[in-house]
């Protein structure tokens, strides 16, 4: 009996001391990392100072963009982003830390597509291995090569158009964030692998792919802080092999698509950007592997569908709510075309909405009004440290650059930061715009895609402000977004009217009516 109370009582003063030793080990990390860490002099909220559960809890909120650019405004240059990450907005900022060599922060590693195994580009921190692997994937995402499927991208935007003259006909309304994002992910499957996923061929959002993206993008933003869980729970062989992953339709038609034509003889008059990588997979099968052009291919898909329908968004949802934007923009398209031709094609060409200067003014405005990328871009200080705005930080410090409030910055772009004014694109010093200019990244890990991205939203942009007119069901109401990797935007219905009434109808699937 003695013993057995001895026993219950030894029990309760291990319990206890437990309890003290792990109570004292979260108070000391509390007070070192709040009071004595480098970071501690940086302002910031108190709970981001301890933890970086203040930074996740806004990930899931969607709001984490615009908290950040309040606290800029709040606290200066810099804000403590993190316990271990600061979010610096100096004008110097894009130049001195994505424009470096600095090792990206291990954030990056989330982007590995389906796991570990297929380390694409943008999922390797190392900027020389990077560099490297981007290297030997350039040809693919070169513009004069991406412009060979020029045809294809058309017949692709006009199922787009075939659905938008469906619901000019019948006055219904229409959500084109669906479309935009139907479109965006056809687009990348055509020019990528010469084959479509279904999406507008179909009119729905097959196997559920886009409608699990929102939880996807919302799992991946988070738990990307935690790695070596996401590679236990999901990120592994294992739950690949098992083909159970939410974006499986996306995965599937993509691996699909390339095994067809490692398999059979492929057809060398198609240009898609596979068949770049297939040849560089032949000529150098020490550096490129099969796995590496899956990681490149899946990867790419996400990043360009998801950044363009967001751009898409923008450029539509800010034009139609500026007076007079959208007949300035349509004026500019028509004016050209009477002068060179091309107003009976069904798409314009890429080389006149190239040169569509106000037109593109308004998609660079759109982009800086909303960019797709709402996460802060870390990058981790090298032993040599770096100085930036008069601070100094040390070797291991995550210092992150975000895009949304790098373009709302008034001490860059002025007091009217937050208002859409395409014209701050055509003045003199424009150029110099350029340098605090994000919406694809900057430096060494920029996206690849851009000139895939510029080509698709530069067509469809030109082409829909010639030969439709959009308004708002309800013009008053805001749109709705959640900010988690890339912003997810939705709920501003709208209605559509058909301006021509006859086309080219030689290159459409979807007949104009």
């Amino acid at each position: 009996m003695k013993m057995d109370l001895l026993l219950d009582k030894g029990l309760t003063l291990s319990w206890t001391l437990a309890i003290q030793i792990l109570l004292a080990t979260i108070t000391s990390i509390i007070i070192y990392r709040r009071h004595l860490h480098p970071l501690s002099p940086i302002p910031g909220p108190p709970f981001a100072s301890i933890s970086r559960l203040w930074h996740i809890y806004h990930i899931l909120k969607g709001d984490q963009n615009l908290q950040l650019v309040s606290l800029h405004k709040k606290h200066g240059h810099f804000v403590r982003l993190a316990h271990n990450e600061v979010s610096v907005s100096h004008p110097d900022a894009i130049k001195k830390i994505l424009g470096s060599q600095l090792k990206k922060g291990p954030w990056y590693r989330m982007t590995a597509i389906p796991d570990y195994r297929f380390q694409s580009p943008m999922a390797t921190t190392d900027p020389k291995k990077k560099m490297e692997k981007s290297k030997a994937f350039a040809s693919g995402y070169a513009l004069t090569n991406v412009l060979r499927s020029e045809p294809q991208l058309d017949n692709v935007i006009s199922l787009l158009l075939g659905h938008l003259d469906g619901f000019a006909r019948t006055g219904k309304e229409v959500g084109l964030d669906k479309y935009f994002t139907f479109t965006s992910f056809d687009v990348a499957g055509e020019i990528l692998f010469s084959s479509q996923f279904g999406f507008l061929e179909t009119g729905t959002d097959v196997g559920n792919a886009i409608a699990n993206g929102y939880w996807l993008s919302m799992y991946a933003s988070a738990m990307a802080f935690f790695y070596h869980i996401h590679v236990a729970l999901l990120g592994n062989p294992f739950i690949t092999w098992l083909n159970i992953l939410p974006y499986g339709h996306l995965f599937d038609t993509a691996i699909k698509a390339m095994k067809a034509r490692l398999q059979d003889k492929r057809d060398e008059s198609r240009f898609d950007s596979v068949e770049y990588w297939f040849r560089a997979m032949e000529k150098h099968p020490e550096k490129i592997k099969w796995r590496d052009v899956q990681a490149v291919t899946v990867s790419t898909v996400g990043a360009a569908s998801e950044t363009v329908s967001c751009a898409l968004q923008s450029f539509v949802y800010y034009m139609i709510r500026t007076p007079g934007a959208w007949e300035r923009a349509r004026k500019e398209v028509i004016e050209l075309q009477e002068k060179e031709g091309g107003r009976e094609e069904r798409v314009v060409s890429w080389g006149q909405a190239k040169r569509l200067v106000y037109l593109q003014a308004c998609l660079n405005e759109g982009l800086r009004m909303f960019a797709p990328v709402p996460m802060n871009l870390p990058r981790v200080v090298g032993p040599e440290g770096l100085e930036i705005g008069g601070r100094r930080f040390e070797k291991g410090s995550i210092l992150s650059v975000n895009s949304w409030v790098m373009h709302f910055s008034d001490e860059i772009w002025g007091e009217d930061a937050g208002e859409f004014k395409p014209e701050r694109w055509l003045r003199e010093d424009a150029g110099e715009l350029d340098r605090w200019f994000m919406p694809w990244g900057y430096g060494y890990n920029s996206c690849p895609g851009q000139n895939i991205a510029r080509l698709e939203l530069s067509k469809i942009a030109a082409t829909l402000a010639r030969d439709y007119d959009i308004s708002q069901v309800n013009p008053e109401q805001e749109w709705k977004w959640q900010a988690f990797f890339t912003v997810v935007q939705h709920s501003w219905p709208c209605y559509i009217k058909a301006r021509k009434t006859i086309t080219n109808e030689s290159s459409c699937k979807v007949p104009w009516r």
